[in-house]
């Protein structure tokens, strides 16, 4: 049997418990979570999405994205809107504080990349995001 120290599944965890701990704090003073400020990257791609099409491209279920989604909106980040050819469908858009605080949030995203990687060479991190994609599928 393994030890849990050679664990990939432990391995992994402890990882993502680092990642997203580091990531949390850098976020904190903005009342943001690493997943709504995902959310945020999404929409700076692409505003008006449909929650459904933010859900399918994060991999969220439509339960978790909705609450996610109502304390953004209470907080002033994003705005639903109906569709104009659907009143059923809603659609995201940023606020905005969101547009206005996207250089200093893309810069606090790529400080926490950079302080959980700070132990790796630059092949190490490749092949790190790399292995980390074909695990994901």
């Amino acid at each position: 049997m393994t030890q849990y120290n050679d664990c990939i599944i432990f391995l992994l965890s402890k990882a993502y418990q680092k990642a997203h701990s580091n990531f949390k704090k850098q976020l904190l003073p903005h009342g943001l979570t690493p997943v709504q400020h995902l959310i945020l990257e999404t929409l700076w791609k692409e505003e008006g999405l449909s929650p459904g099409e933010i859900g399918k491209r994060l991999v969220l279920d439509r339960p978790t994205l909705s609450g996610v989604l109502n304390r953004m909106t209470e907080k002033g980040w994003v705005i639903k809107k109906s569709d104009d050819d659907d009143k059923r469908v809603s659609r995201i858009y940023l606020k905005s504080k969101a547009k206005r605080l996207k250089p200093l949030l893309l810069k606090k995203r790529k400080l926490a990349n950079k302080e959980v990687l700070s132990g790796l060479n630059r092949e190490e991190k490749v092949l790190l995001k790399r292995l980390l994609r074909d695990v994901k599928g």
